[in-house]
């Protein structure tokens, strides 16, 4: 225990850091990978084309080299001076919305075709039966699947320690420089990470109970 209340305030930075993370790369994965969705069911060849190739190179691609890219090639290219919490949050929103686009597209594909065709009967563009008709009805199949995205969303938070920033994937380097038990001490951000999970997953189970009547 000792290792844990002699090092609260290490503890309550690192997991601080993890939440920001998360919160800000689940946002912008959410939504970049709903528009990647739509594109790669948009009756528009060359935005199904942008949307396969950018899906299928992302998910081929290991994330630590995404962050890799921000963290030591971005600053070279000159574009804007960033800082690393950000670097890793649009690292993390471009390898993870990958994974977002293919959920939501599988729960488009659950969606009748028929009623996507009466909407454009009814005079829809493609916009709004996308944002009217289908995704509403997608995203409710798609919870469980976009849940444990999240949640390996928030497990991967901890490769951005090894590009200096501060989250609870770091905290054993602190706990090896001030000698302490650096096993004890990653037994405690396992359990740090698991509270952090159990919320994720009862929000989906409870959104999956009250959704599935509806399906």
């Amino acid at each position: 225990m000792n290792v844990l209340f002699d090092n609260l305030p290490l503890y309550g930075v690192g997991f601080l850091g993890t939440i920001e993370l998360f919160v800000v790369a689940a946002i912008g994965s959410l939504i970049l990978g709903t528009i990647l969705a739509a594109m790669r069911v948009s009756p528009i060849p060359v935005l199904r084309s942008f949307g396969t190739v950018y899906v299928n190179t992302i998910r081929n691609t290991p994330l630590t080299l995404v962050l890799f890219f921000f963290a030591f090639a971005y600053p070279r290219l000159e574009i804007a001076d960033i800082s690393f919490f950000w670097r890793a949050s649009i690292g993390l929103i471009l390898y993870t919305s990958a994974f977002v686009c293919e959920v939501v597209r599988s729960g488009v594909n659950t969606v009748p075709v028929g009623q996507a065709e009466a909407s454009r009967a009814l005079g829809f563009t493609f916009g709004q039966t996308m944002g009217q008709v289908v995704l509403p009805q997608a995203i409710r199949s798609v919870v469980p699947p976009l849940t444990n995205t999240m949640i390996a969303l928030l497990k991967n938070t901890t490769i951005a320690a090894g590009f200096s920033v501060i989250e609870a994937g770091g905290i054993y380097a602190n706990l090896s420089e001030r000698g302490y038990n650096v096993f004890v001490g990653l037994l405690w951000v396992a359990l740090g990470f698991l509270i952090l999970v159990v919320p994720l997953t009862l929000l989906q189970r409870n959104l999956d109970r009250r959704w599935s009547p509806s399906r």
